[in-house]
Protein backbone atom coordinates (compact mmCIF):
# COMPACT_ATOMS: atom_id res chain seq x y z
CA UNK A 1 0.00 0.00 0.00
CA UNK A 2 2.79 2.54 0.85
CA UNK A 3 4.56 1.73 -2.31
CA UNK A 4 1.49 2.24 -4.38
CA UNK A 5 0.92 5.68 -2.85
CA UNK A 6 4.61 6.86 -3.58
CA UNK A 7 4.31 5.48 -7.06
CA UNK A 8 1.48 7.90 -7.12
CA UNK A 9 3.23 11.07 -5.62
CA UNK A 10 6.24 10.60 -8.56
CA UNK A 11 3.92 10.04 -11.50
CA UNK A 12 2.28 13.48 -10.21
CA UNK A 13 4.95 15.09 -9.63
CA UNK A 14 6.58 14.70 -13.07
CA UNK A 15 3.44 15.56 -14.42
CA UNK A 16 3.60 18.72 -12.71
CA UNK A 17 7.24 19.24 -14.04
CA UNK A 18 6.27 18.28 -17.70
CA UNK A 19 3.36 20.79 -18.00
CA UNK A 20 5.67 23.44 -16.23
CA UNK A 21 8.81 23.18 -19.30
CA UNK A 22 5.45 22.63 -21.82
CA UNK A 23 3.80 26.03 -20.71
CA UNK A 24 7.60 27.27 -20.87
CA UNK A 25 8.52 26.89 -24.10
CA UNK A 26 5.27 27.94 -25.63
CA UNK A 27 5.55 31.27 -23.86
CA UNK A 28 8.27 31.72 -25.03
CA UNK A 29 7.73 31.28 -28.49
CA UNK A 30 4.83 33.42 -28.81
CA UNK A 31 6.34 36.39 -26.66
CA UNK A 32 9.48 38.24 -28.43
CA UNK A 33 12.94 38.08 -26.84
CA UNK A 34 13.38 40.99 -24.53
CA UNK A 35 15.85 43.67 -26.59
CA UNK A 36 19.50 44.05 -25.84
CA UNK A 37 20.60 47.74 -24.58
CA UNK A 38 22.81 47.74 -27.39
CA UNK A 39 19.45 47.61 -29.94
CA UNK A 40 17.40 49.85 -28.26
CA UNK A 41 20.16 52.14 -28.67
CA UNK A 42 20.70 51.92 -32.45
CA UNK A 43 16.82 51.35 -32.88
CA UNK A 44 16.10 54.90 -31.54
CA UNK A 45 18.75 56.44 -32.82
CA UNK A 46 17.56 54.87 -36.72
CA UNK A 47 13.96 56.63 -35.29
CA UNK A 48 15.91 59.66 -34.89
CA UNK A 49 16.61 60.39 -38.46
CA UNK A 50 14.58 62.51 -40.51
CA UNK A 51 13.89 60.90 -44.17
CA UNK A 52 14.88 62.86 -47.10
CA UNK A 53 15.56 62.81 -50.40
CA UNK A 54 19.19 64.12 -52.15
CA UNK A 55 20.60 64.94 -55.32
CA UNK A 56 24.47 65.10 -56.30
CA UNK A 57 25.23 68.36 -57.37
CA UNK A 58 25.42 68.46 -61.05
CA UNK A 59 28.50 70.03 -63.43
CA UNK A 60 27.94 70.91 -66.54
CA UNK A 61 28.89 73.57 -69.47
CA UNK A 62 26.37 76.28 -69.58
CA UNK A 63 25.87 79.28 -71.97
CA UNK A 64 25.54 82.31 -69.93
CA UNK A 65 22.03 84.18 -71.29
CA UNK A 66 21.36 88.37 -70.56
CA UNK A 67 17.28 88.64 -70.74
CA UNK A 68 16.66 91.80 -71.62
CA UNK A 69 13.10 93.60 -72.26
CA UNK A 70 12.01 96.23 -75.11
CA UNK A 71 9.74 97.81 -77.70
CA UNK A 72 9.80 97.35 -81.83
CA UNK A 73 10.61 100.09 -83.09
CA UNK A 74 10.16 101.48 -87.37
CA UNK A 75 13.48 101.46 -89.21
CA UNK A 76 11.99 104.82 -90.71
CA UNK A 77 8.58 106.33 -89.53
CA UNK A 78 6.97 110.00 -89.98
CA UNK A 79 4.16 111.57 -89.88
CA UNK A 80 3.48 113.15 -93.57
CA UNK A 81 2.97 116.81 -93.23
CA UNK A 82 1.64 119.66 -95.45
CA UNK A 83 4.92 122.09 -96.29
CA UNK A 84 2.10 124.65 -98.32
CA UNK A 85 -1.13 125.75 -97.35
CA UNK A 86 -3.67 125.06 -99.92
CA UNK A 87 -6.45 122.81 -101.18
CA UNK A 88 -6.01 118.88 -101.91
CA UNK A 89 -7.11 118.20 -105.33
CA UNK A 90 -5.87 114.54 -105.50
CA UNK A 91 -5.01 111.65 -102.96
CA UNK A 92 -3.06 108.56 -104.76
CA UNK A 93 -3.09 106.69 -101.82
CA UNK A 94 -5.01 104.01 -99.97
CA UNK A 95 -4.84 103.07 -96.16
CA UNK A 96 -2.52 100.75 -95.28
CA UNK A 97 -0.41 100.46 -98.58
CA UNK A 98 2.73 100.06 -99.63
CA UNK A 99 4.65 103.09 -101.11
CA UNK A 100 7.69 104.28 -102.84
CA UNK A 101 10.02 106.53 -102.11
CA UNK A 102 9.59 109.49 -104.53
CA UNK A 103 5.67 108.19 -104.89
CA UNK A 104 3.23 111.33 -105.05
CA UNK A 105 0.70 110.75 -102.48
CA UNK A 106 -1.18 113.95 -102.08
CA UNK A 107 -1.88 117.03 -104.60
CA UNK A 108 -2.89 120.52 -103.33
CA UNK A 109 -4.80 122.42 -105.98
CA UNK A 110 -1.56 124.69 -108.11
CA UNK A 111 -4.28 126.51 -110.54
CA UNK A 112 -3.22 129.86 -109.09
CA UNK A 113 0.56 129.21 -108.67
CA UNK A 114 0.97 128.24 -112.09
CA UNK A 115 -0.80 131.78 -113.13
CA UNK A 116 1.61 133.08 -111.34
CA UNK A 117 4.28 131.63 -112.58
CA UNK A 118 3.23 132.61 -116.13
CA UNK A 119 3.99 136.45 -114.95
CA UNK A 120 7.10 135.70 -113.34
CA UNK A 121 8.34 134.16 -116.55
CA UNK A 122 7.28 137.11 -118.79
CA UNK A 123 9.29 139.33 -116.12
CA UNK A 124 12.24 137.41 -116.44
CA UNK A 125 12.04 137.56 -120.11
CA UNK A 126 11.50 141.35 -119.93
CA UNK A 127 14.47 141.92 -117.26
CA UNK A 128 16.69 139.58 -119.30
CA UNK A 129 15.88 141.65 -122.55
CA UNK A 130 16.42 145.00 -120.91
CA UNK A 131 19.61 143.53 -119.19
CA UNK A 132 21.03 142.61 -122.30
CA UNK A 133 20.59 145.24 -123.98
CA UNK A 134 22.08 147.69 -121.38
CA UNK A 135 25.55 145.63 -121.74
CA UNK A 136 25.15 146.65 -125.89
CA UNK A 137 24.73 150.34 -124.53
CA UNK A 138 27.50 149.67 -122.40
CA UNK A 139 30.12 148.72 -124.80
CA UNK A 140 29.13 151.43 -126.69
CA UNK A 141 29.58 153.72 -124.49
CA UNK A 142 25.71 155.16 -123.89
CA UNK A 143 24.88 154.07 -120.07
CA UNK A 144 27.22 153.84 -117.09
CA UNK A 145 28.49 150.58 -115.01
CA UNK A 146 26.12 151.29 -112.75
CA UNK A 147 22.97 151.24 -115.16
CA UNK A 148 24.05 148.02 -116.32
CA UNK A 149 24.32 146.29 -112.82
CA UNK A 150 21.16 147.70 -112.14
CA UNK A 151 19.61 146.03 -115.48
CA UNK A 152 21.74 142.68 -114.15
CA UNK A 153 19.55 142.72 -110.53
CA UNK A 154 16.57 143.18 -112.07
CA UNK A 155 17.14 140.15 -114.36
CA UNK A 156 18.46 138.22 -111.16
CA UNK A 157 15.70 139.23 -108.95
CA UNK A 158 13.19 138.05 -111.65
CA UNK A 159 15.06 134.65 -112.23
CA UNK A 160 14.75 134.39 -108.23
CA UNK A 161 10.73 134.97 -107.82
CA UNK A 162 10.51 132.25 -111.10
CA UNK A 163 12.05 129.61 -109.21
CA UNK A 164 10.29 131.05 -105.81
CA UNK A 165 7.10 129.76 -107.56
CA UNK A 166 8.68 127.18 -108.95
CA UNK A 167 9.07 125.46 -105.82
CA UNK A 168 6.26 126.39 -104.44
CA UNK A 169 4.59 124.01 -107.52
CA UNK A 170 7.09 121.51 -106.35
CA UNK A 171 5.85 121.46 -102.37
CA UNK A 172 2.27 121.12 -103.60
CA UNK A 173 2.96 117.89 -104.09
CA UNK A 174 3.32 115.14 -100.81
CA UNK A 175 5.89 112.41 -101.64
CA UNK A 176 6.83 109.27 -99.91
CA UNK A 177 10.21 109.99 -98.54
CA UNK A 178 11.26 106.12 -98.08
CA UNK A 179 10.27 103.05 -99.12
CA UNK A 180 7.21 101.68 -96.52
CA UNK A 181 3.42 101.15 -95.49
CA UNK A 182 1.01 103.81 -94.95
CA UNK A 183 -1.21 104.17 -92.09
CA UNK A 184 -4.21 106.14 -91.78
CA UNK A 185 -5.25 109.75 -93.74
CA UNK A 186 -6.35 112.07 -91.88
CA UNK A 187 -7.57 114.77 -94.76
CA UNK A 188 -9.99 114.38 -97.99
CA UNK A 189 -10.09 115.46 -101.33
CA UNK A 190 -11.64 119.46 -100.80
CA UNK A 191 -9.84 120.32 -97.20
CA UNK A 192 -8.08 122.79 -97.31
CA UNK A 193 -4.76 122.71 -95.00
CA UNK A 194 -2.63 124.69 -93.61
CA UNK A 195 1.03 124.04 -93.59
CA UNK A 196 2.29 121.81 -91.14
CA UNK A 197 -0.88 119.94 -91.13
CA UNK A 198 -0.98 115.78 -90.51
CA UNK A 199 -1.79 114.28 -93.35
CA UNK A 200 -0.83 110.51 -92.71
CA UNK A 201 1.71 108.41 -91.18
CA UNK A 202 4.74 106.09 -92.67
CA UNK A 203 7.15 103.38 -91.44
CA UNK A 204 9.43 101.32 -92.74
CA UNK A 205 8.65 97.67 -91.28
CA UNK A 206 11.09 95.02 -93.37
CA UNK A 207 13.40 95.47 -91.10
CA UNK A 208 12.75 96.89 -87.59
CA UNK A 209 14.66 97.84 -84.33
CA UNK A 210 14.54 97.28 -80.39
CA UNK A 211 16.64 99.29 -78.01
CA UNK A 212 17.14 97.47 -74.55
CA UNK A 213 19.91 97.37 -71.81
CA UNK A 214 22.09 95.28 -70.14
CA UNK A 215 24.20 95.17 -67.49
CA UNK A 216 27.72 96.81 -67.97
CA UNK A 217 29.36 93.82 -66.70
CA UNK A 218 28.50 91.99 -70.18
CA UNK A 219 29.69 94.34 -72.48
CA UNK A 220 32.48 93.00 -73.31
CA UNK A 221 31.14 89.75 -74.19
CA UNK A 222 28.61 91.79 -76.44
CA UNK A 223 29.12 93.65 -79.90
CA UNK A 224 28.00 94.80 -83.24
CA UNK A 225 26.99 91.33 -85.14
CA UNK A 226 26.25 89.63 -81.51
CA UNK A 227 22.78 87.33 -82.38
CA UNK A 228 19.47 87.96 -80.34
CA UNK A 229 16.83 85.96 -79.80
CA UNK A 230 13.25 88.62 -79.66
CA UNK A 231 9.85 86.85 -78.39
CA UNK A 232 6.45 88.47 -78.47
CA UNK A 233 3.54 87.99 -76.33
CA UNK A 234 1.18 88.60 -79.02
CA UNK A 235 3.14 84.84 -80.70
CA UNK A 236 4.55 82.95 -77.66
CA UNK A 237 5.46 80.06 -79.48
CA UNK A 238 7.62 82.37 -82.85
CA UNK A 239 11.03 83.03 -82.10
CA UNK A 240 12.29 85.77 -84.04
CA UNK A 241 16.30 86.32 -84.68
CA UNK A 242 18.51 89.23 -85.01
CA UNK A 243 21.68 90.83 -84.13
CA UNK A 244 23.19 94.09 -82.81
CA UNK A 245 23.58 96.93 -84.86
CA UNK A 246 24.98 99.48 -82.65
CA UNK A 247 26.28 99.99 -78.89
CA UNK A 248 25.75 103.20 -76.95
CA UNK A 249 28.66 105.02 -75.84
CA UNK A 250 27.63 106.13 -72.65
CA UNK A 251 26.54 103.83 -69.85
CA UNK A 252 23.74 105.12 -67.54
CA UNK A 253 25.11 105.80 -64.25
CA UNK A 254 22.06 105.25 -61.92
CA UNK A 255 21.80 101.84 -63.06
CA UNK A 256 25.31 101.01 -64.52
CA UNK A 257 23.33 99.63 -67.71
CA UNK A 258 24.13 100.30 -71.55
CA UNK A 259 21.56 101.12 -73.98
CA UNK A 260 21.67 98.26 -77.70
CA UNK A 261 19.97 99.10 -80.71
CA UNK A 262 19.55 95.72 -82.48
CA UNK A 263 17.77 94.79 -86.08
CA UNK A 264 15.24 92.61 -86.71
CA UNK A 265 14.27 91.48 -89.76
CA UNK A 266 10.52 91.15 -91.17
CA UNK A 267 10.00 90.10 -94.40
CA UNK A 268 6.41 88.64 -93.74
CA UNK A 269 5.65 91.30 -91.63
CA UNK A 270 4.49 89.41 -88.53
CA UNK A 271 5.66 92.07 -86.13
CA UNK A 272 4.23 95.44 -85.88
CA UNK A 273 5.88 98.60 -84.43
CA UNK A 274 5.33 99.23 -81.07
CA UNK A 275 4.79 95.51 -79.77
CA UNK A 276 6.68 94.76 -76.63
CA UNK A 277 9.30 91.96 -76.62
CA UNK A 278 11.38 89.76 -75.08
CA UNK A 279 14.84 89.60 -75.55
CA UNK A 280 17.76 86.85 -75.19
CA UNK A 281 21.28 86.99 -75.63
CA UNK A 282 23.81 83.93 -75.28
CA UNK A 283 27.32 84.98 -74.11
CA UNK A 284 30.27 82.39 -73.44
CA UNK A 285 29.83 79.49 -71.89
CA UNK A 286 31.39 78.26 -68.42
CA UNK A 287 31.63 75.39 -66.56
CA UNK A 288 28.82 75.76 -63.75
CA UNK A 289 27.23 73.69 -61.04
CA UNK A 290 23.52 73.15 -61.08
CA UNK A 291 20.90 72.10 -58.21
CA UNK A 292 17.18 71.94 -59.01
CA UNK A 293 15.15 74.86 -58.22
CA UNK A 294 13.48 72.58 -54.88
CA UNK A 295 16.95 72.51 -53.42
CA UNK A 296 17.07 76.29 -52.64
CA UNK A 297 15.77 77.65 -49.83
CA UNK A 298 15.14 81.45 -49.97
CA UNK A 299 15.69 83.94 -46.36
CA UNK A 300 15.07 87.46 -46.58
CA UNK A 301 17.25 88.75 -49.74
CA UNK A 302 19.45 85.54 -49.26
CA UNK A 303 19.65 81.77 -50.65
CA UNK A 304 20.14 78.82 -48.88
CA UNK A 305 20.87 75.15 -49.55
CA UNK A 306 20.97 72.36 -47.40
CA UNK A 307 24.11 69.95 -47.52
CA UNK A 308 24.80 66.54 -46.58
CA UNK A 309 28.24 66.36 -44.44
CA UNK A 310 30.13 62.87 -44.08
CA UNK A 311 28.43 61.84 -40.92
CA UNK A 312 24.51 62.14 -42.40
CA UNK A 313 24.40 65.23 -40.72
CA UNK A 314 22.83 68.64 -42.54
CA UNK A 315 24.61 72.16 -42.92
CA UNK A 316 22.65 74.91 -43.86
CA UNK A 317 25.06 77.04 -46.88
CA UNK A 318 24.18 80.05 -48.70
CA UNK A 319 25.04 80.18 -51.78
CA UNK A 320 25.14 82.65 -54.77
CA UNK A 321 21.80 82.11 -57.77
CA UNK A 322 23.24 82.34 -61.47
CA UNK A 323 21.16 81.59 -64.32
CA UNK A 324 18.17 78.92 -64.46
CA UNK A 325 17.33 76.34 -66.97
CA UNK A 326 14.66 73.96 -67.05
CA UNK A 327 13.82 73.52 -63.35
CA UNK A 328 17.57 73.78 -62.41
CA UNK A 329 19.38 76.48 -61.07
CA UNK A 330 23.36 77.83 -61.23
CA UNK A 331 24.67 78.11 -57.87
CA UNK A 332 27.99 79.30 -56.19
CA UNK A 333 28.79 78.14 -52.94
CA UNK A 334 29.77 74.48 -53.57
CA UNK A 335 31.37 71.59 -54.35
CA UNK A 336 31.05 69.29 -57.43
CA UNK A 337 30.56 65.95 -54.83
CA UNK A 338 28.31 67.93 -52.76
CA UNK A 339 24.78 66.07 -52.05
CA UNK A 340 21.86 68.46 -51.30
CA UNK A 341 18.54 68.54 -49.97
CA UNK A 342 15.40 68.40 -52.38
CA UNK A 343 12.21 67.54 -49.84
CA UNK A 344 12.39 68.12 -46.19
CA UNK A 345 13.90 71.29 -45.74
CA UNK A 346 10.94 72.58 -43.19
CA UNK A 347 12.06 69.44 -40.91
CA UNK A 348 15.83 70.17 -40.96
CA UNK A 349 18.29 72.68 -39.61
CA UNK A 350 21.89 72.42 -39.47
CA UNK A 351 23.19 69.65 -37.73
CA UNK A 352 19.59 67.51 -38.23
CA UNK A 353 20.61 63.54 -38.93
CA UNK A 354 18.75 62.11 -41.80
CA UNK A 355 18.54 59.17 -44.21
CA UNK A 356 18.43 58.74 -47.44
CA UNK A 357 18.66 57.18 -50.94
CA UNK A 358 20.61 59.54 -53.52
CA UNK A 359 18.08 60.09 -56.76
CA UNK A 360 19.29 60.69 -60.08
CA UNK A 361 17.39 63.58 -61.44
CA UNK A 362 16.78 63.47 -64.93
CA UNK A 363 17.82 67.35 -66.06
Amino acid sequence: MKKWVWWVLIALIAGVLLVYWGARELVQGILPTPPTAATVLSTSTEDQRVLVDVVPVRQQRLAQQVTAVGSLLAQDSVILRAETSGRIAQIFFEEGSPATQGEVLVQLDTDLLRAELQQAQANLQLADSRARRAQQLSREGFISAQAMDESNSERSVAAAQANIIKTKIAKSQITAPFDGVLGLRHVSVGDYISAGAEVAAMASIEQLQVDFRIPEQYLSQVGVGTPIGLRLDSQPAAEFMGQVNAISPQIDEQGRAVVLRAHVPNTELKMRPGQFARLVIDLDEEDALMVPETALSPSGQSQYVYRVNSDDTVQRIEVKVGARRDGWVQIMGLEPTDLVLISGLQKVQTGTLVRYEPLEVQS
